[in-house]
Parts: structure tokens; sequence; C-alpha cells
């Protein structure tokens, strides 16, 4: 879509929303002992924990921003049943009119069309055919953008991180809870073969009692961030202004599903540190004499790494680094009394089964026992359809299933709301030496009612 000056968003009026995040965050923990003070909510607003519509015989879907990741999407959304996609927004008009032909090659009717500058997503989300908006733009637009969606009367699928402020995190909250609309974050990690497997094995109590997890997104991208595309200079950018965990939830959501957050547990407090910032600094000085992007500066650390403490005294430690030198990883570890799980690779080792103190890697038997029953109905379609090994496919079927029948969706605005806040509070923490901040409950209290997840039934 755009870049954050595109959008209207100044350098500095973006670091002064982080100060206000940050401030408003390491306030907090002395507002009462021992907790927070978090917004009440207001009237006219209720809880959305288990908020379902009525069945949807098609679901009627606009999209904003036809990116790469949009189109993805979109390939995806037009492999399914009951699918409608009525609408396409992007401020490039090749990338509209890119994404309106790959419509009528499915056969489809073209979708209408949005170009005509930034706000224009705006009459997008007021169209009396769409159901469901998709938000896959820059991450300083995708708070704003369900916020609009909502206030229309649409459902809103956001991707990844849903806010980037703890202003934003409420903001979605909150306009949820008003409008009662469906507002999930499209977090595809939840929905990968492996993942849902780990998830049925813990609540199968194969791993007992679950005390630990480890989560990450280590990717290494600095010759691509020093690029010149769109894409690459509004990421760069949060790098030049920030230092925290700025892309938290593709570690974090699996692991906060096998602890059941806001279904019986929600994070309380966390911490964060970040290394020295050298890894993207070095690539930048690689560049040819002249370049203007040597008069950048580095704000993020190579590697920040922060620890959650959960109410039932769980801790998770979550890392982030995109820059240095190593194999991807999501690490995805869950331990417990009775045994662990550690990905990248995939590895299990269960007291009283494993033998010796070397992991069993074979998971196969695992799959056949205890492998999700979505998976096992659907890896065909999955894989044939693409996106990151079938998950993207799931996630998507995943979410027009349950529209379509009329059911709760597996993640809410909460989730999206906790798992985004992890970026501007470790920002917060670090600012502050790296002491502890209080993560809000974004449920106000409801955190423990339990609730379903990744049903098995399809």
């Amino acid at each position: 879509m755009a870049t954050a000056d595109e959008q209207g968003i100044s350098r500095r009026g973006m670091i002064r929303a982080m100060g206000v995040c940050a401030a408003a965050a390491l306030g907090a923990g002395a507002a009462e002992p021992g907790g927070q003070r978090d917004p009440a909510r207001r009237p006219g607003q209720s809880s959305v924990l288990g908020l379902a519509h009525p069945p949807m015989d098609r679901v009627r879907i606009g999209m904003i921003g036809m990116g790469g990741r949009g189109m993805s999407l979109l390939r995806n959304l037009l492999d399914l049943d009951g699918v409608a996609i009525t609408a396409v927004c992007d401020i490039v008009a090749q990338r509209t009119a890119a994404a309106q032909a790959r419509v009528a090659e499915k056969g489809q009717p073209a979708p209408a069309g949005y170009s005509a500058g930034e706000t224009d997503f705006e009459r997008l989300c007021q169209r009396d055919d769409v159901d469901l908006v998709y938000v896959a733009t820059p991450w300083e637009c995708h708070a704003a953008m369900a916020v609009e969606a909502m206030n229309a009367g649409r459902h809103v699928a956001i991707e990844v991180p849903a806010a980037i402020t703890l202003q934003e995190c409420w903001d979605l909250v909150d306009t949820a809870e008003r409008t009662q609309r469906h507002c999930i974050m499209l977090e595809n990690c939840c929905y990968g073969e492996i993942e849902m497997l780990v998830l049925n094995m813990v609540r199968q109590g194969m791993f007992g009692e679950v005390t630990h997890g480890e989560a990450g997104y280590l990717h290494p991208f600095a010759e691509g961030l020093i690029g010149t595309a769109d894409s690459a200079v509004w990421r760069r950018r949060h790098l030049q202004e920030s230092d925290g965990n700025l892309y938290p939830t593709h570690g974090l959501g699996p692991v906060a599903m096998y602890m059941d957050v806001h279904g019986g547990d929600r994070f309380s407090t966390l911490v964060s540190m970040s290394s020295c910032e050298r890894s993207l600094s070095l690539v930048r000085d690689q560049l040819p004499a002249g370049d203007p992007r040597h008069q950048e500066a580095y704000a993020c650390g190579d590697v920040n790494t922060t620890l959650i403490k959960t109410a039932l005294g769980r801790s998770i430690m979550v890392q982030f680094d995109i820059v240095t030198p190593r194999p991807y990883d999501r690490i995805n570890m869950v331990c417990g009394t009775q045994g662990t799980f550690r990905d990248y690779p995939p590895r299990i080792f269960l007291k009283g089964k494993t033998p010796g103190h070397a992991w069993d890697t074979d998971l196969e038997p695992y799959f056949q026992e205890h492998g999700h029953p979505l998976w096992k109905k659907l890896k065909s379609q999955a894989i044939e359809s693409g996106g990151h090994g079938g998950m993207d496919f799931l996630m998507n079927w995943r979410l027009i299933q349950c529209l379509r029948a009329g059911r709760p969706l597996d993640m809410t605005v909460y989730d999206a709301a906790a798992w985004s806040s992890v970026f501007p509070l470790s920002i917060a923490s670090v600012a502050g030496g790296s002491m502890p901040v209080p993560v809000p409950d974004f449920t106000r209290g409801q955190w423990n009612e339990p609730r379903p997840l990744l049903a098995q039934d399809a």
C-alpha cells in the first residue's frame, strides 16, 4: 500500500506516538500496587468473547492493500467456496487493476476498484456488498483502517501486527466491543501443521502442565531492508525510530494458544532488552559512496529479547532479529511437567517415553496419532493452494468457514491487541532500562473464562 509518509504519518509524529505509548506503559505500573489501571468499558460496549453472527451463505470481501501480501491472500481466498471479492483498494492504481483482473480470471465479476488517494479505502468500507474487510497494508495503517471498517459495520481481518501503539490496541478493542464486529488478526503461524499438532498434544496433556514457552521471529533480511522498494523503506523506518520487538506475533501467537491465553491465562508483565546495533549498519556501509542511505542511523538493536510473565506464573521468551546472518527460526518451544517440544528442526522429548537424553526427531507417528483433524482433512488442498506451506490457506479457510457457519472465530480482538502490544511495550521497557512493564488486560477481567480454540470438527 503506502509508506508512512504517503499516509500522512510524519517521522516526528511516529516518534511522538511511540513516546506517549512508552510513557503510558511505564506509568501504568505505579497506578495501583501490583497492577495497572486499564480503561473501563464505556457505556454501549460489551465483551466480544464468544461473539457469533448469523450464518452467511456467501462472505463478500473487500481488500485494502494489493501489494505482495494482499495478492497472496487474494489467491487463497479465490480458491475457497462461498467467497465473493466485491471490492479492492490500493493507492497504486496498477495494483488495484491487477487484483481486479485476477478476480475476473477466476470467474467472478471484476470487483470495484479504489485508487483515488490515501482515504479512498473509506469508500470501500461503506459499500453495502462488503461483509468482511481484509487489511494488508503497512503496519502503521492497520489499526486506523480496521477501526474505519468496524465503524462502517464490517467485520475485519488485519495483517500482523494489528497495532503498533498501545492506544491503537485499545482503539481496536473498544471499537469491536461497541460495534460488536469481529476483528481478527491474520496470524497465519497459528495454523501451521506443526503448530496445530503441538496445540493438539498440549490439549491432550502430552506435555503435562505447561510452564514455559519460547518464540521468535529470526529472519535474516538485512540486505532486503536496505533496498529502495516501498516495503523496504517503511520497514526500515521502524528500525530507525524504535528499539524493541517490532514483529512479535508470528512466534508468540502459537505459544499463546498453547497456553490458552484469554481462555484461562493472560500476559501480566514483560521486560525487554536489546543488543547493540551492528548488522544493518554494516550492510548500509557497503553501499556506493554518495548514496543518501549512508546518512541513516538505526535505533533497533540487532537482537531483542523480551520476557513475558503470565497471570498463572508461566514464562515466555520472545526474540526478534531480522538482520543477523542465521537460519530462519520461529523457535516455537513449549515446556511442561511431562515433556518439551522444540521446532527448527522439530523435535519432541516426553518423560518416560523418549529414551535416553536425545530428542525424538521422527514426528510422523505423532502426526498420525495427534495431528489436528483440520490438517488431516485439508492438507492436500492447502499445499496445492500454497502460502507459507499451506498455513495461509488453512487460516483463510477457517475464517470463512466460521463466518459461514455462524460460529465464534478462533482468535478475537483481545488476542490481536495483547499479541501486538508487545511491540510498544517492549519499546517502553527497553527505553526504561529493561524495567518491568505491565501488560494491559484487554479482556477487562474475562481472561480466565474458557473458550473454544480451533475446534476439532470442520
